[in-house]
């Protein structure tokens, strides 16, 4: 598979059946259908998510993280099967791995930020802040494939498809918790407090 931005419709087989269900979560909830940037509209879907209250909590976070994952890889293999070598529809993948920014970089802010105020439930203004750093930070990750996203992104598979993007979760996470301490707590927070 070749760097892309926009990934091309392939062709269907008709002869693998899909149901309702598989499609809605394998088109992350209908953001799949979305003709160009399909990715980018089942991460903002992500992110909207998160911001909701008490979402970024670690239990919640991390519970949608493992259930998506798992319904993930089943229902990218079966749309996989439909459509073709990772279809442009199947954006579950982004969902996971823009959650799992989210997560890591709240683990980063813990480890290594312990002493910033940053409580991502109950400082609004900081939760979003950091949910659109992470989403920009997300999409360049998940469009550059570094190693082994890119290994996984090779792959003709549901977990090939899922895998690209939680290692890209997992880098944009580190960069998104250091960009969002240095230019949130180094210069607009203190603007904006």
């Amino acid at each position: 598979m070749a760097f892309r931005l926009i990934k091309e419709k392939g062709p269907e087989n008709e002869d693998v059946k899909v149901s309702f269900w598989i499609k809605i979560l394998g088109s992350g909830f209908g953001t799949g259908y979305f003709p160009i940037a399909s990715g980018t509209f089942g991460s903002f879907l992500a992110l909207l998510i998160y911001l909701i209250p008490l979402f970024s909590s670690w239990i919640y976070l991390t519970s949608s993280i493992i259930f998506f994952f798992l319904v993930g890889l089943y229902v990218s293999e079966k749309m996989r099967r439909r459509y073709g070598e990772d279809p442009y529809i199947v954006t579950i993948d982004e969902i996971v791995g823009q959650w799992l920014t989210y997560l890591v970089g709240s683990v980063v802010f813990e480890i290594f930020f312990k002493y910033k105020p940053f409580d991502l439930d109950f400082q609004f203004a900081t939760k979003a802040a950091f949910g659109v750093v992470g989403f920009f930070v997300f999409r360049f990750f998940d469009i550059i494939k570094l190693e082994p996203a890119k290994y996984f992104d090779n792959k003709d598979s549901g977990l090939g498809i899922m895998m690209d993007d939680v290692i890209s979760g997992v880098y944009a996470g580190i960069v998104a918790a250091v960009i969002t301490h240095l230019v949130w707590f180094r210069f607009l927070g203190k603007l904006l407090y």
